[in-house]
């Protein structure tokens, strides 16, 4: 009898040369193997989902499986009420000798790996299947961790972080090791507002065919969710992930550094990459899209502070954010470290507010399920943690709306760097800001009912007086947090009459959110 085995690959692990599959093949050859991918129901009502990342996801996960079988191996492609119920159809009709996987990038679904699917294996048949878990190679910190167990939860920096990393992999370093361009960091250049008449890019595109347009009718039939498949145009073919990479490179790249902090009502991407998903279910390699960059500095086709800043959310932000996540977790997904308590407020799920701020950012996730990374830190995360919203209810409304949301980069992303709620682990300090910021780096305030510069009274932003009472509720805490002591010394010239109406006006705002 012919030995066989199976590889099963999850929707967020579509990558080429999947390291499950090169592990079979080398035991029992092409031939010998069969690969399960499984569309589970449960798992798509998990949360209300945007609709526009299902289709993003399901497209991807079809079209994965069509490329695969064009290069010969046969697929097993499932739709089910569960994993668990795939899983087992296909374990039944196969009765492999072996289970391949990898390593799952969320916590709950590599528990569920290592509990679950032994106990699945040994249900089925005679029970013999042996399940084989193989390490995840979709982040580089798999193969090169430059903190594998800080003694005593030691705080790590992401500035040290993304050096060791550069240092690793060799990127944007000189020969004696120095880094590129004389400095590791070019943040103080990347912090333009946008000029008013500058031209902007639009947003990259490609016409459904027919596999995409067939989930896009499915999705349409089903109740629940957030947003509309209307408009729908993501890459979800590895051809046109790299075609994304390639027109960023060549069209945004040169420009994205000095405005990657700009919000405008005029454009939701500016000149950001919107990678983000592609990487994030495996279309995409982040290596291969940090030498593309590279190239593109020694070539001079972009300048060394966008690329640097480019390279810098890939090697530095989202590997640290995936390294804080597994150092952290389970803990992390209930972290309230400031006890808010507050409930979502109904205007992120339906977009009405007169905060015009919060009203073009929100209108635009509930719409393409994407806003840039300013937005979602410095507005939205803003926004909840200076009203009190619970850390857990915000990061299931990212995990929701989000087209590039999993666990693994919401949770320390939102709970732990947005929100500050893991108590500093992520981030060395609460991202908290008045309306002055918001003013500064947008043209949203021109738009808005509220005045940026006033700080109490009918017209005053809430973002000045929430932010000024969070200050006064925290005094103590935050005068010992060296990144904030400055701003906390601003304090000494409110009187206590104005404290008072702070604390009454940010109260008030508060009962009408929550």
């Amino acid at each position: 009898m012919r030995r066989r085995a199976s590889v099963w690959i999850t929707g967020d692990q579509l990558l080429a040369g999947h390291p499950a599959v090169r592990e079979a093949e080398l035991e029992f050859g092409r031939d010998g193997i069969e690969i399960v991918l499984i569309e589970s129901r449960a798992r798509r009502s998990h949360f209300p989902y945007h609709r526009q990342k299902l289709v993003l996801v399901l497209s991807a996960m079809r079209h994965y499986a069509e490329e695969l079988r064009r290069s010969g191996y046969a697929v097993d492609y499932r739709q089910a009420e569960s994993i668990s119920a795939g899983l087992i159809g296909h374990l039944q009709r196969v009765a492999p000798e072996k289970l391949y996987l990898m390593a799952a990038s969320e916590y709950t679904a590599r528990t569920f790996q290592q509990n679950k699917i032994p106990q699945i294996a040994k249900s089925v048949g005679n029970g013999s299947t042996q399940v084989t878990i193989v390490s995840n190679t979709q982040f580089l910190t798999g193969q090169f961790n430059p903190y594998p167990s800080p003694a005593g939860g030691k705080r790590v920096v992401m500035e040290n972080f993304y050096r060791e990393m550069r240092r690793h992999f060799g990127v944007l370093l000189e020969e004696d090791g120095t880094p590129t361009g004389g400095k590791w960091n070019f943040d103080e250049e990347n912090r333009k507002p946008l000029p008013a008449r500058l031209e902007l890019p639009d947003p990259d595109g490609w016409e459904p065919d027919e596999i995409t347009r067939k989930v896009m009718e499915e999705i349409d039939r089903e109740e629940g969710g957030v947003g509309s498949t209307v408009g729908f145009r993501m890459a979800v073919t590895r051809a046109q992930a790299q075609e994304a990479l390639d027109q960023f490179i060549s069209r945004r790249l040169d420009k994205f550094g000095p405005y990657e902090d700009a919000m405008t009502s005029r454009s939701a991407t500016l000149f950001h990459s919107l990678l983000s998903p592609y990487f994030n279910l495996g279309l995409l390699d982040p290596l291969t899209a940090i030498r593309a960059a590279e190239d593109a500095c020694q070539q001079g086709r972009a300048p060394i502070n966008s690329v640097e800043g480019f390279i810098r959310q890939i090697l530095g932000w989202r590997e640290f954010i995936y390294w804080q996540y597994w150092q952290q977790m389970p803990a992390l997904a209930s972290a309230n470290h400031w006890q808010c308590q507050g409930s979502l407020p109904d205007l992120f799920w339906n977009g009405e507010t007169d905060m015009n701020c919060l009203q073009q950012v929100i209108a635009r996730v509930l719409r393409d399920g994407y806003t840039h990374h300013i937005e979602r830190l410095m507005i939205l995360c803003n926004f909840c943690l200076l009203s009190g919203v619970n850390p857990r209810e915000v990061s299931d409304w990212f995990n929701a709306v989000y087209i590039d949301a999993f666990d693994w980069v919401v949770l320390p992303n939102v709970i732990g760097m947005g929100l500050n709620a893991d108590g500093g682990r992520t981030a060395t300090k609460p991202y908290v800001a008045s309306a002055n910021y918001i003013n500064r780096m947008s043209d949203y305030c021109g738009g808005c009912r509220y005045n940026p510069k006033q700080r109490t009274g009918r017209d005053a932003c809430p973002f000045n007086y929430l932010y000024w009472n969070f200050l006064l509720e925290h005094e103590t805490e935050l005068r010992a947090n060296p990144r904030l002591g400055p701003a906390v010394l601003g304090l000494s010239r409110i009187g206590e009459d104005e404290r008072r109406l702070i604390s009454a006006e940010a109260a008030e705002f508060r009962k009408r959110q929550h």
